[in-house]
């Protein structure tokens, strides 16, 4: 962590101002006006989230201060693009954009480049990683990875598995929190991110909204929708875990899935 005063492509970070979200909602109005002036308030109000966003990228070996520039372009085009109509916070849509031109960065001037198909199947293998990991309360090893994923129908080899994760060190885990405004609803997660395509807003907002509709849900319906889509059990292991019957757990699903669907 960034902590008291911090110089960054000149700038003492520890001076930053921080909007507050009835600031960004005027700013934003009056940029989409064409209001130069608030448009820079905006930008300025919003470099304390491309640091923050920096600092996930930290132990990579690239300059901070190129980092910091190559964010401020997400942030822009965040500023340029953000349509105050999808009913999100700023924040919410600026992250996956910032996080987007420094990945793209960091893939365009890497010196090792992984390929399309190493990356999908370390990501496959990572989120096998996490349920086992949920299932066992503890971290499974590659030998348990590949055994699920071979009971899953995968065809890759245990040592293919193992070079496919190595090949990325970052991220460690899809869960790892990559910002937080301050409540754990609001937290963007590394798993929101993996897409590499150049042209995955719309996927982006996609997993937003989703998140969003998810939000709305009761807790019952949350942990049912969890569990049956996230940790691939079946209805009667839910009823039998929450106590409920089967036939319950089938009109929660099928309310909440309903509600997610319009919300979306």
């Amino acid at each position: 962590m960034y902590i008291g005063k911090v110089d960054i492509c000149g700038i003492n970070t520890s001076t930053l101002k921080v909007l507050t979200e009835d600031e960004k909602e005027s700013l934003i109005k009056l940029s989409k006006a064409g209001d130069e002036k608030a448009r820079k308030r905006l930008i300025d109000g919003n470099l304390r989230l491309v640091l923050s966003i920096v600092q996930r990228f930290a132990g990579r070996g690239e300059n901070p201060d190129d980092l910091f520039q190559i964010g401020c372009i997400g942030l822009i085009k965040a500023v340029d693009n953000f349509n105050p109509d999808f009913n999100l916070k700023f924040s919410t849509y600026a992250v996956p954009m910032i996080i987007g031109e420094i990945r793209r960065f960091l893939r365009d001037n890497s010196a090792i480049r992984v390929s399309r198909s190493v990356r999908d199947l370390a990501y496959k293998a990572l989120s096998v990683r996490d349920a086992l990991s949920t299932e066992m309360s503890k971290e499974p090893t590659t030998d348990e990875i590949y055994a699920r994923m071979k009971k899953e129908g995968d065809t890759h080899s245990l040592a293919e598995i193992s070079c496919a994760l190595e090949a990325i060190a970052d991220p460690v885990s899809l869960y790892d929190p990559v910002y937080s405004e301050g409540s754990s609803s609001d937290t963007v997660y590394i798993m929101d991110q993996i897409s590499d395509d150049d042209n995955c807003d719309e996927a982006w907002l996609e997993n937003i909204a989703l998140r969003d509709a998810l939000k709305r849900l009761g807790e019952r319906e949350k942990m049912i929708i969890s569990k049956r889509f996230f940790s691939g059990k079946t209805q009667m292991e839910i009823a039998r875990e929450i106590g409920i019957s089967q036939a319950q757990v089938s009109r929660l699903e099928k309310s909440a899935l309903e509600r997610i669907k319009k919300q979306m």
